[in-house]
């Protein structure tokens, strides 16, 4: 399964899974979003991972995403986990997608037995590329790791972070993989926000309009499933109850695909966005952006949210995302990346 593809499927409600096997990672990167370290809570105990098990095998063939993106902290930590994991999805006919930040390779990028036999397993395999990242796992190491990994048959990607589209780094870094693989490892490219250890006092802001980020539950490393991945809302207790769409210890796949799907709010958040929403109800530009009016939405719904509750508020909902689909995995990265690099995800897209 190729970056591209797993762009494809983003707008489209339900259709993956993000999931978050822990908050912990080795690496202390100076604009982690997640503010990830060893001493981070939110690592599995047995009984949590009994229930991620429990919960991946509630997929079924005609009940399961299409892909399932493991991620962290550093998914890794956890290989025989994650190995069973994908091993879970796949059996139901999901495809599973891994983002690492390569700890396991700071010593000359050697893949350990246990890692590797994880990796093999997946349908895509992404590791992560900034400055602040570099100087915990040399590029060298990670070029070494992607290039044993494409041997094995893995389709790869980066995902590549700089402060913006003149961020001199992007440029070198871009340049750098291209001379290294030419188009065999397709990028994601995006800009450092004002969440976990960043420090650049920006305020955290969304692309307006409809939100395609509303789509795939994320299940956070405490197990709560969430209908949004934007880190501040996956931090948050307690959860806006538009947002909360369950628990694993208490909730399967299938419980948590209707919600996603059948929730007049998230529809209309998806179809509409949430600045119109809050405009409807009266309420002006939200302090924070974006993303914040998202999560100030009042809790008691609205007339909206009566006329989404029916059949035309399906039908709106898969419309819109037939016509974000229709615009292609470059058009949301332009949204929600760093737009000049938007082109790099595809291979052979235009500039």
């Amino acid at each position: 399964m190729e970056l591209s593809e797993i762009l494809d499927l983003r707008p489209e409600p339900a259709a993956g899974l993000l999931l978050a096997l822990t908050r912990r990672c080795p690496l202390a990167c100076a604009h982690c979003s997640t503010d990830s370290s060893m001493d981070s809570p939110d690592h599995p105990d047995r009984p949590r991972r009994s229930q991620l098990l429990r919960f991946v095998r509630s997929f079924t063939p005609k009940q399961r995403p299409d892909v399932v993106l493991l991620t962290g902290g550093e998914p890794l930590l956890l290989p025989d986990l994650a190995h069973a994991l994908t091993r879970a999805a796949q059996g139901a006919g999901s495809q599973v997608a891994l983002l690492s930040g390569l700890f396991f390779a700071r010593d000359g990028g050697r893949i350990p037995p246990p890692i590797l036999r994880t990796i093999t397993a997946l349908d895509h395999f992404s590791a992560s590329l900034d400055a602040p990242h570099e100087r915990e796992v040399p590029r060298a190491a990670v070029f070494r790791v992607l290039a044993r990994v494409l041997d094995a048959g893995v389709p790869v990607s980066l995902h590549l972070t700089g402060t913006g589209p003149d961020d001199p780094y992007l440029a070198d870094a871009t340049a750098a993989v291209l001379h290294e693989f030419g188009e065999r490892v397709p990028m994601l490219v995006n800009e450092v926000r004002a969440v976990g250890r960043s420090t650049t006092g920006r305020t955290a802001t969304g692309p307006g309009g409809p939100c395609a980020m509303a789509a795939w539950p994320t299940v956070a490393p405490d197990g709560t499933v969430l209908a949004c991945c934007s880190q501040r809302t996956v931090d948050r207790r307690p959860v806006p109850p538009h947002l909360r769409l369950g628990h694993i210890a208490e909730d399967d796949w299938p419980t948590v695909r209707r919600r996603t799907l059948d929730s007049p709010r998230l529809r209309l958040i998806r179809v509409l966005g949430p600045d119109h929403l809050r405009a409807r109800t009266g309420g002006g530009p939200a302090e924070g952006g974006y993303c914040a009016g998202c999560r100030a939405l009042p809790a008691q719904p609205g007339p909206d949210d009566d006329a989404a509750a029916g059949a035309a508020g399906r039908l709106l909902d898969q419309l819109s995302a037939a016509r974000l689909r229709a615009q292609g995995p470059i058009a949301l990265l332009r949204r929600h990346g760093c737009a000049p690099y938007a082109h790099l995800a595809q291979p052979g897209a235009p500039a």
